[in-house]
């Protein structure tokens, strides 16, 4: 398996509802590329923006990813109301995949911020994400890409029911999962049970910790999310599992919070990779 690690942080800020720290936006992902490469990662992904800041500097992109030795593999991908837009959004998203030799595709449905955060099963959005998912999944392959859903907090495709009721109404040719550990956690899910029943249909891996103190952060729980090992995720049943289904691809490390800063937090979830999962 190969470990990753995702860099929109470096460029975002999460105390100004995530836009980006300043205008240099080029800088700010060198910057991400050389502490994570420092620390041993062997691949990158990141939010599809970064796809618009170098639209017209393809090889530039290219060559700073691999000043650092590094594989970019994800473009992670938001849905809007429109499907029709997002389809289009995603073609033009795939160009810049293939000129930069990316192969997956994380999808994820449209947040909402207010409360109440986890709201009862929309069948209609989650079949119409599901319509466009296949699309868009069948696009990807043409393109070599793995299309894959990111189950996520204050989405519609987020609970155990959500996620079964959208896997069962995609093509498993054109559509993964992305299961991510910490958004799988919070949604009361145990992470290496959905691993062992999805198998096959895992495309790309997200891990992240959470702190199982369910009165911490109410205001937004997500901000519970924790590097690796500093939280209740069992990861080596998560690893054990991935091994039982075959799985020898990306583990991608995220996390949208930090307790100190993103080198800092990059180096605790690394070094418990290695230390304690042997990867």
């Amino acid at each position: 398996m190969r470990i990753g690690y995702t860099g929109w942080t470096w460029i975002s800020n999460e105390r100004d509802n995530w836009n980006p720290i300043n205008e240099r936006h080029k800088e700010n992902f060198e910057q991400f590329l050389k502490e994570v490469s420092d620390l041993g990662y062997e691949t990158v992904e990141n939010f599809n923006w970064i796809a618009d800041y170098y639209s017209d500097d393809i090889e530039g992109f290219k060559n700073v990813v691999q000043k650092y030795n590094l594989k970019f593999e994800n473009l992670y991908f938001y849905f809007s109301d429109n499907p029709d837009k997002d389809y289009e959004e995603a073609k033009k998203y795939l160009e810049f995949m293939k000129a930069v030799d990316a192969h997956y595709m994380n999808m994820q449905g449209v947040m909402w911020t207010d409360t109440p955060y986890q709201r009862p099963t929309n069948k209609e959005q989650i079949l119409s994400y599901a319509r466009l998912s296949d699309k868009i999944g069948r696009l990807c392959k043409e393109y070599g890409v793995k299309a894959c859903m990111h189950p996520h907090a204050n989405t519609a495709v987020f609970t155990k029911e959500q996620i079964d009721l959208y896997m069962e109404n995609t093509n498993p040719e054109y559509v993964f999962l992305c299961i991510d550990t910490a958004h799988t956690t919070l949604a009361g899910i145990d992470a290496p049970e959905l691993v062992r029943e999805y198998g096959k249909r895992i495309g790309y891996m997200h891990l992240k910790d959470i702190d199982p103190d369910e009165t911490l952060n109410t205001e937004w729980p997500m901000k519970r999310f924790r590097p690796l090992g500093c939280g209740c995720v069992n990861f080596k049943g998560v690893v054990n599992e991935l091994r039982n289904a075959g799985y020898d691809d990306i583990l991608c490390v995220e996390l949208d919070y930090q307790p100190v800063c993103n080198y800092r937090s990059a180096q605790i979830s690394r070094e418990y990779i290695h230390n304690v999962l042997g990867l």
